[in-house]
This record gives C-alpha cells, structure tokens and sequence, in this order.
C-alpha cells in the first residue's frame, strides 16, 4: 500500500490537482477558463464511456456485468441512510441538510473514478469496462434516498414537481454524455476503437492533468469559502464515510468474485462523493439544503482524501479481497 501511495503521490495527475490546490489557497490568480473546463470534463466523459462500450460489444452481457451492475445500485442506495443516521449521531446537522448530504455520498464522482482508471492503467491492472455502466447507474439511487430520508415523518422538505426532478437527474450533463458515448461505443466496437484511439486514448493523460489542475483550484476555493460551516465531526465524517462504503463496497466485491482492477473501481465508486449531479437534483428537489456545506464535505475534504490517499488503499483492498 506505502509503494502504491508514493506512486499515486508522484505520479504527474495527483501533482497537478495538488499544484492547484496550492495555487488556490495561496490564492494564486492562476486559473482555467471556465469554457476548457467543462470541454476537458466532456473530452473525459466520452472517453471512458466509449472505452466502456466497445469493451461491453467485445465481450457482451455476462453475469458478472449483471451482478456488478446490481451491487452498485445497492450500494448507491443504502449508503445514504448510513451516511444520515451517521451525520445525525455526531455532527448535530438538521434533516434536510443530513438527508442533502446523506445523498451526496451515496451517489458518485466521475472524475474519482476517471483517476482510479488512469492509475489503474498506469500500474498495468486490467479491468472490465462495464464498469462505465455501474457508475453511470450509481448516480440517480443515492438521490431517490436521500428524498426519502427528507421527507420521511417529521420532514420539512418540499415537495418539488416529480416530472421536473427526473429531467433534472436523468438529462443531467454528466450522464448523457458518459451514457451516449457508451452507447456509440457499445455500436462501433472495436472498428470505432481503432478510429478514435489517437483522441480517445493517447492525448487522454495530458487532459486528465489539465482537468485535475482545475479540479485543484476549484477544491481549494470551497475550502477557503467554506470551511467556517464545517466543525471537527463533519470533517471526521468527510473521511471516515468513505472507508465504510469502501469497506462494504469490498464486500460485496468478494461475494461476486471480481477481479482484483474491477473490484478496486467499485471500491472507490462506493467511497466517493458527488459534487455534480447531486446538487443540481438537491437544488431543485431540496432548496432548503445548505449546498456549501454538502459541497464543502465532499469536493472540499472527501474528494482530495480520495485522490491523495484513498484511492492507492482501496487497490491494495482490492487485491487482497479479489479473486
């Protein structure tokens, strides 16, 4: 685990989200035009997304596809009410804002799970690219729970318009771009493989570092922002929430018997937190939540935890757990 920490700590994406990082807090002018920013996290998107297609065309639909796809909804499900209950017992946080957050952490982060693949690819441990679909489908759960928790007795969330909601969670960005690429993959196999691998696969590493650079600056900004709102226990919870879905998400990732790669993927999926998709759903579905606080914990704290040092432990999990 020390070697894979030290190799994920050189390696030149974790420098450039640090480099940024730094920038920011240093309070640097240094920025990325916010026009690049989203066109690296759509170049990013569609990368993964068709590599995962062409690899579901290769291989079809399996079992272990199957029963991946239906443990990641699981847990982008039931990690909500975990993640409430917890908050509650310790932080002292209102409903509405636990239930906000609670949602946040059950769903995904696109951008951990392009860095787990980048140092998967770079530590050579091969993995299923299915995976694409499985996080695709662990954004939207953790949601549903997290108005279930808000609106459970005593709730004082708003009901907002169902049809509404759905097109919010549904055409989000995020998600058409890394489910239609999926698809166009999916359909081309490997003759759209061979067309796109200059864009889609050699110049990928050079985007991610750009990408992450920002992702830097963008995280060092919401700690200097935000940071007033959060006490210690929060803090604590923006670490130790992800080690208990990895921990279950590894157990689930025995059950099915994956692939030391496949399950260290399911493993960090299971232990990020979103900070895309969930608050454009909670905005609409919860305006009464606090989004710096949700915001805070997991592109703040939660999201460089995993960067910096989740992600190498939870490949060394991976590969002792898998078969």
């Amino acid at each position: 685990m020390l070697e894979l920490g030290l190799q994920n700590l050189l390696s030149p994406v974790v420098l450039f989200f640090i480099l940024g990082l730094l920038a920011s807090l240093l309070r640097s002018d240094l920025s990325v035009p916010e026009a690049i920013a989203k066109l690296l996290a759509l170049y990013l998107l569609m990368s993964i997304g068709f590599r995962g297609g062409v690899e579901v065309a290769h291989h079809g639909l399996t079992g272990p596809l199957l029963a991946t796809l239906g443990a990641g909804i699981l847990l982008s499900f039931l990690t909500p009410f975990a993640a409430y209950f917890l908050l509650r017992a310790t932080t002292g946080l209102g409903r509405i804002d636990a239930a906000a957050v609670a949602g946040h952490y059950g769903s995904i982060s696109a951008v951990t799970f392009i860095a787990v693949t980048g140092m998967l690819t770079q530590l050579g441990i091969a993995y299923d690219g299915y995976m694409v679909a499985v996080a695709a489908a662990m954004e939207t759960p953790a949601i549903i729970s997290a108005l279930l928790l808000a609106r459970a007795p005593g709730g004082a969330a708003k009901r907002a318009p169902v049809g509404a909601m759905v097109r919010e969670i549904l055409l989000n960005g995020s998600i058409v771009i890394l489910i239609g690429s999926f698809v166009i993959g999916a359909i081309t196999g490997e003759r759209g493989f061979t067309m796109l691998k200059p864009f889609i696969v050699d110049a990928f590493p050079g985007f991610l570092c750009l990408f992450l650079l920002d992702m830097g600056i963008v995280a060092g900004r919401g700690m200097l922002t935000g940071w007033r709102q959060i006490s210690p226990a929060m803090a604590t919870f923006a670490v130790v929430m992800p080690l208990l879905g990895a921990a279950a998400a590894a157990f689930l990732a025995t059950a099915i018997g994956l692939a030391p790669g496949t399950a260290a993927i399911l493993i960090t999926l299971a232990a990020s937190a979103s900070y895309i998709a969930v608050p454009a759903a909670m905005r609409l579905a919860l305006p009464e939540a606090n989004p710096a606080i949700s915001l805070t914990l997991s592109l703040g704290l939660t999201f460089p935890f995993n960067l910096l040092l989740g992600i190498p432990l939870y490949i060394a999990m991976a590969q002792w757990v898998a078969v």
